[in-house]
């Protein structure tokens, strides 16, 4: 085990995590919605005494459309902030300012004037894993923090796991497959739980009921898909063309007060094959998405927003949170 850097287990911090904050007024955007301490000294006092790595973001303020972007994207992303403010101390470095900051910058050997660039750090200020500058990819981040977490022998959560095999899906591309079947809900349902598949759409084509797969090719391909599906009476179609999604997508988890909780595309997926399949939903969400999902189960039916669907996450939470 690395030096200063004490294991912590997953079930033991999702006990005493405070609730979601957004991030104040006055907080620049390119830090997006994390909140981020500004003490370097104090970010190594917190990581000695929790025994968390430090997540250390070197950005410019005011930046460049590069960091600006990656606050508002990557740094917004609602289960990437959750999982630094979760599992990390997080603490920004401007990367064009003097006095401390340009302090921290000649500790690190990090330049001036950079895009975002993020490492993670023991209560030493030894690198956890490399050093990670990729500003474009929100997988990068995901990835890296995963990787020290496992480093000093941490369990990492589903939708965690689940985030990064998204993330990295979509940047490396998906591909499109259209199974036509007896009933596209229970249809959906199948293909939701099958490993590769990660995102699924019930609707009509060519007048035939039918479920649109996005999937990662590298995982499976699409006559995999059929062979496993086959036995149930399901069919690749012989184009991707003329979809019309069903008025109720998701149908198993828009049947619950699921419905209004913000997901990624795979998490929806898998949280529909569960309750299809009366499975365990919950396995497939964050404990601030499970916090979420207790709050309207406590209301009276229907006064949340339908999620479903929903493609700006970091929006979708803010009205979720109400």
């Amino acid at each position: 085990m690395l030096a200063g850097f004490s294991a912590f287990s997953e079930k033991k911090d999702a006990t005493v995590l405070a609730p979601t904050q957004e991030a104040p007024a006055s907080q620049p955007e390119e830090l997006g919605k994390v909140q981020w301490s500004r003490d370097l000294d104090a970010g190594f006092e917190q990581s000695k005494a929790s025994g968390k790595p430090m997540l250390i973001l070197f950005q410019e303020v005011p930046g460049c459309s590069n960091c600006t972007r990656y606050g508002n994207n990557t740094l917004s992303h609602p289960l990437i902030v959750e999982a630094i403010e979760s599992f990390f101390v997080p603490v920004c470095i401007y990367n064009n300012k003097g006095g401390k900051d340009a302090g921290a910058l000649r500790r690190f050997d990090e330049p001036a004037w950079n895009n975002p660039v993020v490492r993670i750090v023991n209560s030493e200020g030894k690198d956890v894993v490399l050093r990670m500058s990729n500003f474009n990819s929100s997988a990068q981040l995901v990835n890296g923090m995963r990787r020290a977490l496992e480093a000093g022998g941490s369990v990492i959560p589903a939708w965690m796991e689940l985030l990064e095999e998204e993330l990295s899906a979509r940047e490396a591309g998906l591909k499109t497959a259209t199974f036509s079947m007896y009933c596209f809900w229970s249809g959906e349902g199948t293909f939701g739980n099958i490993p590769g598949v990660v995102e699924t759409e019930a609707g009509f084509q060519n007048g035939k009921e039918v479920v649109r797969v996005q999937y990662n090719p590298s995982k499976i391909t699409e006559k995999e898909l059929e062979s496993l599906t086959k036995p149930k009476g399901i069919a690749a179609c012989a184009k991707n063309e003329g979809f019309r999604l069903d008025r109720e997508p998701k149908y198993y988890l828009a049947q619950t007060d699921y419905r209004f909780v913000p997901m990624t595309s795979l998490q929806a997926s898998r949280v529909n094959s569960a309750l299809g399949q009366r499975g365990d939903a919950d396995a497939f969400l964050s404990p601030r998405q499970l916090d979420l999902l207790k709050k309207f189960q406590k209301q009276s039916r229907g006064r949340g927003k339908n999620m479903i669907g929903r493609q700006d996450l970091a929006k979708a939470w803010e009205e979720a949170q109400g």
